[in-house]
C-alpha cells in the first residue's frame, strides 16, 4: 500500500483514516493535504489577462481524497489496485499542473521580458533626445513665435491703391493706344 502511495507522498503529504463503518465494514479514506505551492503559480499571474490561470477546480482536485469501504477481505483484495488506479490518476494531474506552471512561468517571464525592453526602449533614446531636443527645444521655442502669431500688416490697408488684373492689362493697352 504504502510503495503505491509514494509518487503522491513525495509531492505531498497524506492524512490516511481507517473507521469501522458498521456490519463488518471498513472505511479507508487517504486525502492529499492541499499546500501554499499549489496556488503560487495564479497569484503570480495576478491581473495579467494575457495568461490564464489554472482552473481552481484543479488544484482542488490535488486533494480529492481516495475513500473506499468494504469488509477487511474485500479490502485486502482490492486496495492495492484502487490505490494504484487513484495514484496514476494524482500523478497526472500533478504533471499537468507541473506543465501548465511551466509554461505560464514561461509566459510571464516573456512579458515582463517585452516590458523591460519596452522601458528600455522609452528610456533609452531619451537621453539621446535630450542632447537632440535641446538645440530643437530652442529653434521650437522660436518657430512658435514666429508661427503662433500672425503677420499683422496683411490685414491693415496698404497706402497704396490695389490693381486688378484687368487694371494692369487695360492700363497696359489704354498707354499703348
Amino acid at each position: 500500500m504504502f510503495k503505491e502511495l509514494m509518487p503522491v507522498v513525495q509531492d505531498r503529504p497524506l492524512t490516511i483514516t481507517v473507521v469501522h463503518v458498521r456490519d463488518g465494514k471498513i472505511k479507508l479514506c487517504v486525502v492529499p493535504h492541499s499546500q501554499e505551492k499549489d496556488e503560487e503559480i495564479n497569484k503570480r499571474v495576478g491581473y495579467r489577462k494575457e495568461v490564464t490561470k489554472i482552473s481552481d477546480q484543479a488544484l482542488k482536485a490535488l486533494s480529492t481524497p481516495l475513500a473506499i469501504e468494504g469488509t477487511a477481505e474485500e479490502l485486502d483484495a482490492e486496495l492495492s489496485q484502487q490505490i494504484t488506479s487513484y495514484v496514476e490518476a494524482h500523478v497526472k494531474l500533478q504533471h499537468g499542473i507541473a506543465d501548465a506552471t511551466q509554461r505560464i512561468n514561461a509566459a510571464l517571464n516573456e512579458i515582463e521580458e517585452r516590458e523591460k525592453n519596452k522601458t528600455k526602449a522609452k528610456t533609452a533614446p531619451t537621453p539621446v533626445n535630450k542632447k537632440d531636443a535641446e538645440p530643437k527645444s530652442e529653434k521650437t521655442d522660436d518657430k512658435p513665435a514666429v508661427e503662433t502669431t500672425l503677420p499683422l500688416d496683411w490685414c491693415v490697408p496698404t497706402s497704396q491703391t490695389a490693381v486688378s488684373a484687368d487694371d494692369a492689362a487695360g492700363g497696359t493697352n489704354g498707354g499703348g493706344q
